[in-house]
């Protein structure tokens, strides 16, 4: 019966992991096409850095489920010890540095306020400097989600940016782009052509409708890496 249990649970694992193989294998492959493919996709992902960050996090992410699935398809299989306790370690490293930073993520929320995101703009928002990574960052936010400043237009006065640009009011990301007519020129001459909605508030109400999914996907994630654990230990275990 005890030998019965752990071919059922052998092959449950190498199922388990065979499709996390693949998922990080495909993940790669997205990553990889989009860094180096020569048809534009190279050029737009360098001169955005919420790209340039997304596509390293999805070749992390890729590599990190291809190892971990490699590990457990040829440990489970070949009912290898030293693959199988790799896999544990590797699964418990990644349990455990989520469990931490969801306690960081806790403790600093409160530092996350309105009015810190308004003292580091004010100090380091440039407004042209596509080299500078805070500067960039900040423009893809603003033309992405159709925001200005953190919390309005208002949030440039006294800042760098003013410094920097005396003669111009507010970025040009700021500026409306529905009308021809509404160049940026006519943006920064005229009040009547910004965006008046804060960033804060654009992210707090794109992101509040993911929250609820996001908390259930993490449950499930800790909980499946628990699972693979407790199976992965059973079966070092039960391996003679």
């Amino acid at each position: 019966m005890e030998g019965d249990c752990l071919s059922c649970m052998k092959y449950l694992m190498f199922i388990f992991n065979f499709f996390i193989f693949v998922g990080g294998s495909v993940l790669l492959a997205v990553g990889g096409w989009v860094l180096f493919d020569p048809l534009g996709f190279r050029e737009l992902v360098a001169s955005n850095p919420l790209l340039f960050t997304g596509v390293y996090l999805l070749l992390a992410l890729g590599s990190l489920l291809f190892l971990l699935g490699f590990l457990g398809c040829c440990g489970s299989i070949r009912e290898n010890k030293c693959l199988l306790l790799f896999f544990f370690m590797l699964i418990l490293f990644i349990f455990l540095s989520e469990l931490a930073a969801a306690v960081l993520a806790f403790l600093f929320r409160e530092h996350m306020t309105r009015e810190f995101f308004t003292r580091e703009l004010k100090r380091h928002y440039q407004g042209h400097n596509k080299s500078d990574v805070f500067t960039s960052t900040w423009n893809a936010v603003m033309s992405s989600f159709e925001c200005c400043g953190v919390t309005g237009p208002q949030d440039f006065d006294d800042s760098l940016f003013r410094l920097l640009n005396p003669s111009s009011a507010v970025p040009e990301a700021c500026c409306h782009r529905e009308g021809a007519l509404q160049s940026r020129e006519m943006c920064l001459l005229c009040c009547f052509f910004y965006r008046f909605q804060g960033c804060y508030s654009s992210l707090v109400d794109y992101f509040e409708t993911y929250i609820y999914s996001a908390g259930a996907l993490a449950i499930i994630v800790l909980t499946i890496e628990l699972f693979a654990m407790v199976f992965s230990m059973c079966l070092f275990r039960g391996i003679q």
